[in-house]
């Protein structure tokens, strides 16, 4: 069996968990994405030298079984960028703050490499974005696992984002901004601003404004099947729009259109991880003392 790790820069606390994974991962034909090769070289004490990949095209050549994320969600984001439409599950071990995706604890390690060896494991399949426009920018990959965002760019002021749904006129958001997110992305940036947790696998993506200037305006759930169209006006005459993490600049006249990408990512779970408990954990849920 290979299995492909994936991590990018760590803080000191974390070493002795990256070397008792590596110990968990025993006999596993492990192949690893540079940059952590380059941190285990300066920082732990494993003594081994793993072949490394540095993209893309690197992890469809290697072809692992599985890919383990070390890091936090945002690793999973940056991971998935990698795996695209190679059907390679992902696994993540949470070394960052509050982890819904990468839920796996470092204290949780050993029990959950144990069980992806075995096979105790669940595939958890999550839908995707897909973002085309009319900018001439060249854009890879044009997907996003969490969400898609338009925002303000070099303001305070706000936009206004004309928000089509199958080219039916939905509504105009007077805003700072304006989330579409997926069920994955309902936990992140939507929940801060006041969106709906969905639960993983449901087929919709919700829209949510951010901050509002019309109050009464809210989180918006509607099917994946659907297409949605963004055209922003602004002040300054760009507005930012981000892929998850990565944000591009584009010309005011640039118009968004959204959709379900036609692939999905796969995420693992194994014996440790289920939703519901990750949720409870990760938003103190039960605390009250009457639980």
């Amino acid at each position: 069996m290979k299995i492909a790790v994936y991590g990018k820069s760590f803080s000191k606390e974390a070493k002795p968990f990256i070397e008792n994974l590596y110990q968990e991962l025993g006999e596993v034909e492990v192949v690893v994405y540079e940059e952590l090769n380059a941190f285990l070289v300066e920082h732990c004490d494993i003594n081994l030298s793993f072949p490394t990949f540095s993209n893309h095209e690197d992890l469809a050549r290697l072809a692992p079984k599985f890919l383990i994320t070390i890091g936090g969600d945002g690793t999973i984001l940056d991971a998935a960028t990698f795996v695209r439409k190679e059907n390679i599950p992902i696994l993540g071990i949470n070394t960052g703050r509050l982890g819904f995706l990468a839920n796996v604890s470092k204290e949780e390690i050993p029990m959950a490499i144990q069980s992806l060896l075995a096979g105790r494991f669940k595939i958890n399949n999550r839908r995707l974005l897909s973002m085309e426009s009319t900018s001439s920018q060249h854009i890879e990959p044009r997907f996003a696992l969490n969400e898609v965002t338009v925002s303000r760019k070099d303001t305070t002021s706000m936009i206004t984002v004309h928000t089509y749904i199958n080219d039916e006129y939905l509504n105009s958001y007077w805003a700072d901004g304006l989330i579409v997110a997926t069920p994955t992305g309902s936990t992140g940036y939507s929940l801060s601003c006041g969106g709906p947790i969905i639960m993983p696998g449901s087929e919709n993506f919700v829209i949510t404004p951010i901050a509002p200037h019309n109050l009464n305006v809210r989180p918006f759930v509607i099917p994946n099947n659907y297409t949605i169209t963004l055209k922003v006006e602004t002040r300054e005459k760009e507005f930012l729009t981000s892929l998850d993490s990565r944000i591009y600049a584009f010309d005011e006249e640039v118009e968004i259109t959204l959709q379900c990408a036609d692939f999905q990512i796969q995420l693992v779970q194994t014996d440790v991880q289920d939703f519901p408990t990750t949720l409870r954990n990760k938003l103190l849920w039960g605390l009250d003392r009457r639980n």
